[in-house]
């Protein structure tokens, strides 16, 4: 079972940056993506990014903000924050991007981003 980790959530002010890490044993062979969850409502994709790094995608409510990036050999996938608002709180998980085909791992407890003055 692939196991893997979220890192580097935090508080910040509104304006301010946060770089996430995820790292597991096998992403070098999947899309991966990045997701976030407010309670009380559906987690939702945020990026998604190609086995190989060439493709990206975002969405709209953050592109041109968030930029999701990987390396392979460390098997570690990022997701670069700026211009962060208070509504990007939320808890951060990384996963499959299904734009892959692949079953989703099982999800972690993510990491805490909060965004307030």
């Amino acid at each position: 079972q692939v196991q893997h980790v979220e890192s580097g959530g935090g508080l910040v002010q509104p304006g301010g940056s946060l770089r996430l890490s995820c790292t597991g044993s096998v992403f070098k062979l999947y899309a991966m993506g990045w997701y976030r969850q407010v309670p009380g409502k559906q987690r939702e994709q945020v990026a998604g990014i190609s086995r190989s790094g060439s493709l990206t995608n975002y969405a709209d409510s953050v592109k041109g903000r968030f930029t999701i990036s990987r390396d392979n050999d460390k098997n570690t996938v990022y997701l670069q924050m700026n211009s962060l608002k208070p509504e990007d709180t939320a808890v951060y998980y990384c996963n499959t991007d299904p734009r892959g085909g692949d079953n989703y791992f099982p999800w972690t407890q993510g990491t805490q981003v909060t965004v307030s003055s």
